[in-house]
């Protein structure tokens, strides 16, 4: 497989042959403030063995041109060994000296070395993103995870700039106009995991230090950085504060020091990704420096990504998967670890497992219903399945399936497994055997079953109580009936809840049990009195969909709101959480009327006192409003929601996060003019909401609302961008334009894009965001064909990373007609030869098609 792939089989052969001793790397990028200047130097040193002396291979590189290759001291010519993705290597010996010196190419797209010029004050900014396979994009090397070595970075940048890495540095040399950092060799990495932060960035400085039970004392240099322009808005204090407790978390569980020196957190620019496990250097997205209020829900994700990068310093860059197939050895793992160590590491988040059950499981579920659903140590033949398996399964699903494997295998087992496996395993490569050795051992339980079943095997099971009853109300019989292919083991807890003289359903029975098989008597539940609802997967611990008896989907329809798991009706409830995720899965399958769900939300998710889960109900009840419902009833539903916000944002507490989440609602859902003008009024200071503050973020929220309605014009977002004259104001101005129902504003959003490569990624993710409004369908529907006719164009010439989001993000998914599905079939069967990761994200996109139109027919019976 040529080109800028690479097979499964192609890594294997190489490493079979080739270990990697050691590369040093110098990166100039004195000239990156020039926007003239689009390449860097890059000059890399790699010094390796092969074990076949005489054999070829080739290493890799993506850069517009290679000046020399040097291998073994002899000169090859670039023309002759360079094809734009590899180098040719021929007749190599036992131990070789490879040297490249390239010009390789600043990024645009987030992948490879991002340049990134900040609009308020000029200051241009560099970092380095490169998973799965991008760091060829910076300098030439053997672009697969068994591939480590230590690396050595030196880099020559702008005087006034500070450089960081995975390794601390050295030394430093001025030269003029430009300074060298020298960084110390790094532990043995894998390529996508070094990291290079380069630019004028704002720092904050602090110092971890833990005694290690052998008596030595470990000490770790911490430092948080952002833009400069963002300095006044970062609160750093809560983001060390937080690592800190992380570090003693990890420490006690994982008994294995940190093992990469300094532990730097970089807040980056227009990043794609929520954050990157760099050892001694990750990387997350700017938006986690919050420029204005968010609910308490955003510091808990903000803490969760840190969490989960943190654990990544074990699972993944310590012990890293030998191929891609194995990528839930890191991500499931650290999914997981960022909700578990959140209540673990005493942080001030204790929400963080009704977040999980909520948001993260939904992906999932909705991941493994797609028709290209795969187990979680999935069949990665090559980097494009890799980039897209970066998904609900690998995540949320793997991360689910651990949480269950702690309940089965005991928690005490499951973290003397994961040391044993950090003791065996450092800083070499693993598959899947190699985890399961380790908890076998410390839990002498067979997990090769277990494996088999849940690691092994896609899709999702659903849980149905079964009950029967005497004349007198007593359970005779209660049964957990198990659905879909293959049947699992489940270890479950079955909850009996009842209303109590305020109207509160609590828990008065809890029943913890292994369920397999098609049915599992819940045994010890007979005789007791008849609940008024039946939750079988109570707390949480596996993971499925769950469906409810008659009587028990009766009772949520009138108590939803007032269901606990505690003695606390008015707190955060897991219980509610997993009703709410319950009642989704029936709309989202079809066997719940789109208007049920949206009653359930209208009368509900007032009383819901979990911001997280409030916000997940807007989103759901906004997706719900655009694809599910009946069409005839659209602004019906959404003029009723609308009415529900508005009553809710004056009814909420002055200042509260539930006061700001009604208020974003509102902007979501206002259609009538009353309602736009009181948004209008909120913006020009006319109007005012007691408690409400609308900075700038909630200004741009009430400006998009406006603008997808006619309600704004350019002049007046222009004027909006003065005032805000930000990388963000600049990415929500661009939205609110694409937004504007007009065919021009439509056609210049698709231009842009579609037919432009100029666009930066954050833009890009912009100029779709305000493109495809699901009120804007006659505006949009013209592009459906023109969407079909350009996919393999963009999958060719474009990055992977623009690629997908133009593929998935300009899919005519509110064109939810039988029309629209004939047309993606049409598609799917004249270009059987197209892509692989290609034809994956239309499929996905057909199936969501298709379930939005069964969804549509429910809700019109």
């Amino acid at each position: 497989m040529p080109g800028k792939n690479l097979s499964r089989e192609e890594a294997r052969d190489r490493a079979a042959i080739i270990r990697v001793e050691s590369y040093r790397v110098h990166l100039d990028v004195s000239a990156a403030a020039d926007p003239g200047r689009p390449t860097f130097r890059s000059t890399t040193r790699i010094s390796f063995d092969c074990a076949e002396p005489g054999a070829t291979s080739f290493a890799d590189l993506l850069a517009p041109e290679v000046v020399s290759v040097e291998l073994n001291g002899l000169a090859l010519d670039p023309a002759e060994v360079f094809d734009g993705a590899r180098v040719a290597l021929p007749v190599l010996a036992a131990h070789n000296e490879l040297t490249v010196v390239a010009e390789c190419a600043y990024s645009r797209t987030g992948e490879g070395l991002h340049r990134f010029v900040d609009p308020a004050d000029g200051e241009t900014y560099l970092y380095t993103h490169y998973e799965p396979a991008d760091a060829r994009r910076v300098f030439a090397n053997f672009e697969q995870p068994d591939l480590k070595a230590p690396f050595s970075f030196t880099v020559t940048a702008p005087a006034a700039w500070d450089v960081y890495a995975n390794a601390v540095h050295e030394r430093v040399t001025d030269e003029g106009a430009a300074r060298t950092w020298e960084f110390a060799p790094t532990r043995p990495i894998s390529t996508y995991l070094t990291a290079v932060v380069a630019g004028p960035y704002h720092v904050v400085r602090d110092h971890y230090t833990r005694e290690l039970p052998d008596g030595t004392r470990l000490e770790i240099p911490l430092a948080a950085t952002c833009r400069r322009s963002l300095a006044p808005h970062f609160d750093a204090d809560e983001i060390l504060t937080v690592t800190k407790q992380g570090l003693d978390f990890f420490h006690q569980e994982f008994d294995y020091p940190y093992p990469f020196g300094k532990y730097d957190q970089c807040f980056v620019p227009e990043y794609n990704i929520g954050a990157m496990e760099n050892p001694g250097c990750v990387t997350f997205r700017e938006e986690f420096v919050f420029r204005s209020k968010v609910t308490e829900a955003a510091y808990e994700s903000r803490a969760n990504v840190i969490l989960h990068e943190m654990a990544h310093m074990w699972f993944g860059d310590l012990v890293t998967m030998k191929w891609w197939d194995d990528l839930w050895l890191k991500e499931s793992f650290a999914d997981f670890m960022g909700s578990y160590a959140q209540i673990g590491a005493g942080t001030r988040y204790r929400s963080a497992w009704i977040t999980f059950a909520n948001r993260r499981k939904a992906w999932a579920y909705r991941q493994d219903q797609f028709p290209t659903t795969h187990p979680i140590t999935a069949d990665i033949r090559d980097l494009e399945d890799a980039k897209l398996n970066f998904d609900g399964i690998t995540y949320a699903k793997g991360a689910s399936v651990l949480k269950q494997l702690v309940a089965y295998v005991g928690r005490d087992a499951f973290f003397e497994g994961a040391r044993a496996y950090f003791r065996k395993h450092a800083f070499g490569n693993t598959v899947l055997t190699d985890l399961l050795d380790a908890l076998e051992e410390t839990s002498g339980r067979d997990l090769r079953a277990w494996s088999a079943a849940w690691l092994q095997t896609s899709g999702v099971n659903t849980l149905t109580p079964e009950l029967v009853h005497d004349a007198e109300g007593r359970i005779t019989e209660l049964a957990v009936r198990q659905d879909g292919t293959p049947l699992r083991p489940h270890r479950i807890a079955v909850g009996l809840y009842d209303l109590d003289a305020d109207g509160a359903l609590l828990r008065t029975d809890r029943y913890e049990l292994d369920a397999a098989g098609e049915r599992t008597v819940v045994a010890a539940a007979a005789g007791r009195p008849v609940p008024a609802l039946v939750l079988v997967n109570d707390d949480d611990l596996t993971y499925c969909k769950v469906r409810f008896d008659e009587r028990s989907l009766e009772t949520l329809r009138t108590g939803l709101g007032g269901l606990a798991d505690g003695a606390d009706a008015d707190g955060p409830s897991l219980a509610r959480a997993l009703a709410w995720s319950a009642v989704w899965n029936l709309t989202r399958d079809g066997l719940m009327p789109t208007r049920d769900y949206l009653d359930l939300v209208l009368r509900f998710a007032g009383r819901e006192s979990d911001v997280g889960v409030l916000q997940s109900l807007h989103q759901q009840a906004g997706g719900a409003l655009a694809v599910y419902a009946d069409p005839a009833r659209r602004a019906e539903y959404g003029t009723a929601l609308a009415e529900c916000a508005l009553r809710e944002l004056s009814q909420a507490a002055p200042g509260s996060d539930h006061q700001l989440a009604w208020a974003r609602f509102l902007a979501d859902t206002a259609e009538r003019a009353d309602h736009l003008q009181l948004l209008r009024g909120l913006l020009d200071g006319t109007g005012r909401i007691d408690g409400l503050t609308v900075d700038q973020e909630l200004r741009w929220s009430f400006w998009l609302a406006l603008a997808a309605h006619g309600e704004a014009t350019a002049e007046e977002l222009a004027a909006e961008l003065e005032r805000d004259n930000t990388a963000g104001g600049r990415r929500q101005r661009t939205q609110c334009l694409a937004a504007l129902p007009t065919p021009e504003a439509k056609a210049a959003a698709w231009a842009a894009v579609v037919e432009s490569d100029e666009l930066p990624n954050a833009l890009v993710e912009a100029e779709i965001a305000g493109f495809n409004r699901p009120g804007q369908r006659e505006l949009t529907a013209p592009y459906a064909a023109p969407y079909f006719e350009a996919l393999e164009t963009v999958w060719a010439e474009r990055s992977i990373e623009i690629a997908m989001r133009i593929v998935g993000g300009f899919f005519p998914r509110y064109q939810t007609t039988p029309e629209t599905l004939a047309a993606t079939d049409a598609w799917l069967s004249t270009h059987p030869d197209a892509a692989p990761a290609l034809r994956r994200l239309v499929l996905e996109c057909r199936d969501d098609l298709a379930r939005a139109l069964r969804a549509q027919e429910c809700d019109t019976q």
